[in-house]
């Protein structure tokens, strides 16, 4: 997959899987991670959608999302803008975590692993 750059963002698109939900995830997860700043400018609708090469009702899906979601705001005439509210970036950020953690949960039973062994290998995970 071809890494694309869009603004402050950086995209990896697989074309298997809905598009709209990976733009916001992407820009979900760079917000959360710390890797764009509260206060960023969104790239348009209209040219993002032309630098990840996809359609603009895709972008604008992903944009209403994230308005949906605060984490970003629309100011008229200005653009879209990652929320400068640090305390909503921090409830999207545990909101992931325990997104992944349910995937962690769901795939441990799969493996028929118990709750007190799937704790000692976090334990024993490397967190470096």
């Amino acid at each position: 997959m071809e890494i694309i750059r869009a603004g402050n963002f950086s995209f990896e698109l697989d074309l298997t899987k809905p598009l709209y939900e990976q733009v916001l995830q992407q820009i979900r997860y760079a917000v959360a991670r710390g890797e764009v700043a509260l206060g960023t400018k969104l790239p348009s609708v209209r040219e993002l959608a032309q630098q990840l090469r996809i359609n603009p009702n895709t972008v604008m899906r992903a944009y209403q999302e994230l308005d949906r979601d605060h984490l970003t705001e629309t100011r008229r005439g200005q653009g879209t803008f990652i929320t400068s509210d640090q305390d909503r970036v921090k409830e999207i950020r545990r909101s992931l975590a325990g997104e992944a953690l349910q995937e962690f949960i769901r795939s441990m039973k799969e493996l028929g692993i118990d709750r007190q062994i799937a704790l000692s290998l976090i334990e024993e995970g490397d967190w470096t």
